[in-house]
Order: structure tokens, then sequence, then C-alpha cells
């Protein structure tokens, strides 16, 4: 479950990230509250990348988004179409494609 997650996206980060979060005593921690909209994947990943490289910039080493971040609150009966999951899978692949999670673990929130 939760722990194969984790260690799947710690194999995926590169050697330098993987050595500072293991061998760190000290970690830094970017928590984030951003303003997503419902069902505005294209804006909600704009903010999520904004976050992203804020957290690098301070020195981050993991990522902590809100909840359904990805889709947004709000989705009410869009959770029972196929197309929202599939924009939130897309998203994710665009967020790793744009690089967010180099040298950063990034815990997305999506359904």
């Amino acid at each position: 479950g939760a722990l194969y997650c984790q260690a799947q996206l710690i194999i995926q980060l590169s050697w330098a990230a993987r050595t500072a979060i293991m061998s760190s005593s000290i970690v830094t921690l970017a928590t984030c509250n951003l303003n997503q909209w419902a069902l505005d994947f294209e804006g909600n990943c704009k903010r999520i990348q904004k976050s992203c490289e804020i957290a690098k910039s301070r020195g981050a080493t993991y990522r902590l988004g809100p909840e359904l971040e990805i889709c947004g609150y709000g989705c009410e009966d869009h959770f029972l179409e196929h197309d929202t999951f599939v924009h939130c899978w897309e998203s994710l692949a665009k967020l790793i494609e744009l690089g967010c999670t180099d040298d950063l673990l990034c815990d997305f929130g999506m359904p």
C-alpha cells in the first residue's frame, strides 16, 4: 500500500536526493496550502508546479500538498465519472514531466 508507493518514489529520486533524505538528520519539509479550483486541472497544475519550485528554492526535500490538490474540492458527482480520474493521472504525469519531482519527494493529493 502506502509504504510501497513511498518506496517507489524514493527509488525514482536522483542519487543526490536519496542520499540527502537517507543520511540527513534534518529534513526540510514544505507544506502547501493552495487555492485550488474544482476540475481546473491546468490551473491547479500550475499552482502545484509553482509550490514545488518554491519548496526547492527553500531547500525542502519533502513537499506535502493538500488533499485533492490536483482535481480540487467540490467535484461531487464528477468523482463518479471516469474522466475525472483520467485527468488526474494525466496531470500527475505532466507534473513529473515538468520536473516538479526532481530532487523533491512530493505528496500530491488526488482521488
